[in-house]
C-alpha cells in the first residue's frame, strides 16, 4: 500500500485514490476502517497507517468519493487512548451513522464500531453555485433573526411541505416571510454535526451544543440522506437566501465538544490526542471546565488552532457563509493553563486571515469560569453580543430605578464598552432575548423559571432573568394583565430597534412565542423549541408592530450611520438630545424611571422624538421645540389599541399641545413633520 503524504489533512481526493492523514503525536499506531456501506456493522478492510513526525497517513487506490470510514487508535497508558473505539476524522467533511449510533458504547469497554458515527469522504466539489459568493460586511444596517434550524418548521402550521419540514429546505421555503419582515441576516443555532445523545436520559440534545465535526453540516436537518446530498442541501439553502439578499451567520462550538469529561466517550479528538485538543489540571486526570459542558477545546494549541481556521475557512470558502458567531467566545482567550491572553493567537489568527477577511464575527464575550470581554474581546474585528444591553433594557422596562445613566450609555451603542479606537456602533450586537432565556412573551409573563421539563429538578437554567409577570405568573385570562403584556412586549421591541447598534431578534418574538416559562429547553424536542406558525395569524398585530418599526428604524439615516453620536449641549447642536419631563433636563435621580431622547436628523431630514415612562403612573412631558416649519406628529404608541400603537401616514397625530401625557409603561414616539 502506498504510504501517501501527511498533507493535506483529512481525507483527500486524488488522481487514483485517497489519500488519509491525521495528526496523533502520542500514538503508536493508527488503523484507517473503511466500511462497504453506512449500515455495515464492521468494516470490510483494515489499514495500517504510516507516521511522519506527529502525523500518520496512507493513500488507498481506487477508492472514491463517498466512502465511508472511520479510525483506530492505540497509545501510551496515560493518554486515554481506546484502541477499541471508531474514532471520526477530525476533518471529516460529512458524518453518517445516527441511525445505528449509540453514545454510550462509544464510553463503555469494547469494540463499538457497529454502533458508531463514521466519516465520509467528500464528493469533488461540482456543486453550480450560479456566481454566488459570500455577501460581504452589511453595508448599512440591518436586523438579525436567531433561529433553531429544525424549530423555525418543525410545524405543521408552518405550511411547508411535510417532508422538508424542520430542514435547510424548509427554511428555503420561509425566506419570503423573513424578507417581509425586515430580516436581513439570519443566525443559525448550531449546523455543525452534533451529538443528539448528549443529554439526560429520555431527551435530546436538541439545541445542538454538543460537536462532533467542525466541517460537516448536521444531516439531520436535511431532507437529502446521501452525505453528498446534505452538504448541496446546505449550500441550496445559503444560495436563495444570498439570492434573497439575506445574510447567513452560524453559532460555532469551539469551545467544547460531544466528549464530555474524562470518562466520556470516545468519538473523536480524545482518542487521537487528548493533551492537544483539550484543556486539563496539573494531574492530567481532570479537564478545565470553563463551558459547563465537561472539558473545555484547547484552542491555543498549535494543532487546535489549524483546526479551528481551517473549519472557518471551509465554511466560507465551500459553503459561502457570511459569518460567525462564537459561542462562550472568551474560552478561546484562554492559554492552555486556563489563563486569559492578552493576544490569544486563534483569536487573531481568525481576526487577520485573508479567507476571512470579508466575514462578520461575533463573540459572546464570556464564559461559565467568570470571563466576561464585552467591548474588550482580543481582535480588531469582533463584535459582541451585548449583555449589558440586555439586562438594563430588562431592568427598565420592568420598572427598576436608578438606572437612567446606563440606560442612556446603551441606546447610543455603548461607547463605554466599545472604547477602541475603531469602535463602532454596530460592534455592538444589542438583544433583548436570545435561544437561552425567556423569550420575549415570557420576559413579560414569569418572574421564576419554569424548567421541571428538562428533568434537572428546576436546577438548569439562570435564576437572575430581571423579568416580570406583569402581576399573574404564567398564562392568564385576564384582559388588565394581558393589554400589559402586550403594552411591554412592544416596549421592548421600540426600545431595541431605536437603540444605536446591531438589533437581534429570538424567532418568535414577532408574535410572542412562549416556552411557559421554561428558560432552558435545550434537550426537549417538542413544541418548546418549535415555532407555533399559528401565532403569525393569531398575532398578526404585534408582527406587524414589529415589521413596521424595524422597516422604521432601519431607514432612519442617524441609525445607519456607524458612528457613535455626539450629544447636544449649551453651544452645540448633537446627533442626539437628551430630555426628561422638562426638554434639556433629563431626571437621573436613583427614583426616576422615565427618559425622553430625540435623534436630530440633519439638515432636510426629520427628528425622532422617543419618550418612555416605565413608572407606576402616567407622566406629563413637556415637548421640545420642533425643528423649524415642522410639527411633531405621534408615529409609535406602545399603549395604543393597533393599528394605532404604529400609525400609518395618513393616521400620524398632532399632539393637541406642547405636552404629552405618556401612560404607565409605556413608550410614544414622535416624527418631525412639515
Amino acid at each position: 500500500m502506498p504510504l501517501g503524504k501527511p498533507a493535506p489533512l483529512g481525507a483527500a481526493i486524488q488522481p487514483g485514490g485517497i489519500n488519509f492523514s491525521v495528526y496523533a503525536r502520542h500514538a503508536s499506531a493508527l488503523e484507517l476502517l473503511l466500511f462497504a456501506d453506512a449500515e455495515a456493522e464492521a468494516p470490510e478492510r483494515t489499514l495500517e497507517l504510516h507516521r511522519t513526525a506527529d502525523y500518520w497517513h496512507t493513500f488507498v487506490p481506487d477508492l472514491a468519493p463517498g466512502q465511508i470510514y472511520a479510525y483506530r487508535a492505540r497509545g501510551p497508558a496515560g493518554h486515554r487512548f481506546d484502541a477499541d473505539k471508531a474514532l471520526l476524522d477530525p476533518y471529516g467533511r460529512a458524518v453518517v451513522g445516527y441511525e445505528s449510533y449509540d453514545r454510550q458504547a462509544a464510553a463503555a469497554p469494547g469494540d463499538n464500531a457497529a454502533v458508531a458515527l463514521r466519516s465520509v469522504v467528500a464528493g469533488a466539489d461540482d456543486f453550480d453555485w450560479a456566481g454566488d459568493r459570500p455577501l460581504g460586511p452589511p453595508q448599512r444596517r440591518g436586523l438579525t433573526y436567531e433561529m433553531h434550524v429544525a424549530g423555525f418548521t418543525r410545524d405543521p402550521e408552518s405550511e411547508v411541505e411535510p417532508a422538508l419540514r424542520g430542514t435547510y429546505a424548509g427554511l428555503m421555503a420561509k425566506i419570503p416571510y423573513l424578507v417581509d419582515l425586515g430580516v436581513t441576516t439570519v443566525e443559525l443555532l448550531p449546523v455543525h454535526a452534533f451529538d443528539p445523545q448528549d443529554a439526560p436520559t429520555g431527551r435530546v440534545n436538541y439545541w445542538g451544543y454538543s460537536p462532533v465535526s467542525y466541517f460537516a453540516p448536521h444531516p439531520d436537518y436535511a431532507q437529502a440522506t446521501a452525505p453528498a446530498g446534505v452538504v448541496d442541501e446546505f449550500r441550496d439553502m445559503v444560495r436563495v437566501l444570498h439570492t434573497a439578499g439575506l445574510r447567513i451567520i452560524l453559532d460555532v462550538v469551539y469551545n467544547h465538544t460531544a466528549e464530555a469529561g474524562p470518562t466520556g466517550p470516545h468519538l473523536c479528538w480524545r482518542g487521537f490526542d487528548e493533551a492537544a485538543y483539550y484543556m486539563y489540571e496539573a494531574d492530567f486526570d481532570r479537564y478545565r471546565n470553563y463551558t459547563g459542558c465537561g472539558n473545555t477545546f484547547n484552542a491555543n494549541h498549535p494543532v487546535t488552532n489549524r483546526l479551528i481556521l481551517d473549519s472557518l475557512r471551509h465554511w466560507v470558502g465551500e459553503l459561502h457563509v457570511d459569518g460567525f458567531r462564537f459561542d462562550l467566545a472568551t474560552t478561546l482567550a484562554r492559554s492552555e493553563d486556563g489563563a486569559p491572553m492578552d493576544r490569544p493567537p486563534v483569536l487573531w489568527a481568525i481576526d487577520t486571515d485573508l479567507v476571512l477577511a470579508g466575514t462578520r464575527l461575533i463573540a459572546e464575550a464570556w464564559d461559565t469560569g467568570g470571563l466576561h470581554l464585552v467591548g474588550n474581546f482580543p481582535g480588531r474585528r469582533f463584535s459582541c453580543w451585548n449583555g449589558p444591553y440586555r439586562d438594563t433594557a430588562r431592568r427598565f422596562l420592568k420598572g427598576d430605578g436608578g438606572i437612567i445613566e446606563e440606560l442612556m450609555a446603551r441606546i447610543v451603542g455603548s461607547p463605554d464598552l466599545f472604547t477602541r479606537d475603531d469602535g463602532q456602533p454596530s460592534n455592538s450586537i444589542n438583544f433583548v432575548t436570545c435561544h437561552d432565556g425567556f423569550t420575549l412573551r415570557d420576559l413579560v409573563s414569569y418572574e421564576q423559571k419554569h424548567n421541571l421539563e428538562n428533568g434537572e429538578h428546576n436546577r438548569d437554567g439562570s435564576d437572575n432573568n430581571l423579568s416580570w409577570n406583569s402581576g399573574t405568573e404564567g398564562a392568564t385570562n385576564e384582559d388588565v394583565v394581558q393589554l400589559l403584556r402586550a403594552r411591554r412586549q412592544r416596549n421592548f421591541i421600540t426600545l431595541l430597534f431605536l437603540s444605536h447598534g446591531t438589533p437581534m431578534l429570538l424567532a418568535g418574538d414577532e408574535w410572542g412565542q412562549s416556552r411557559r416559562g421554561n428558560n432552558n429547553p435545550w434537550c426537549l424536542d417538542n413544541e418548546r423549541n418549535w415555532l407555533d406558525w399559528d401565532l403569525a395569524d393569531s398575532a398578526a398585530d404585534l408582527v406587524r408592530f414589529v415589521r413596521l418599526t424595524a422597516a422604521f428604524a432601519n431607514n432612519l439615516p442617524l441609525l445607519r450611520t456607524d458612528r457613535f453620536w455626539s450629544a447636544t449641549s449649551a453651544d452645540h447642536q448633537g446627533e442626539i438630545s437628551w430630555h426628561g419631563l422638562q426638554p434639556g433636563r433629563p431626571d437621573w435621580t436613583p427614583t426616576s424611571r422615565h427618559l425622553a431622547y430625540e435623534l436630530n436628523g440633519a439638515p432636510g431630514q426629520e427628528h425622532v422624538l422617543v419618550l418612555l415612562n416605565t413608572e407606576t403612573t402616567a407622566r406629563t412631558f413637556n415637548l421640545p421645540p420642533a425643528p423649524t416649519g415642522s410639527t411633531w406628529q405621534l408615529l409609535i404608541d406602545t399603549g395604543a389599541v393597533p393599528p394605532d400603537d404604529f400609525r400609518s401616514e395618513n393616521a400620524l397625530r398632532q399632539p393637541p399641545e406642547e405636552i404629552i401625557v405618556v401612560p404607565s409603561h409605556t413608550i410614544k414616539v414622535l416624527r418631525s413633520r412639515s
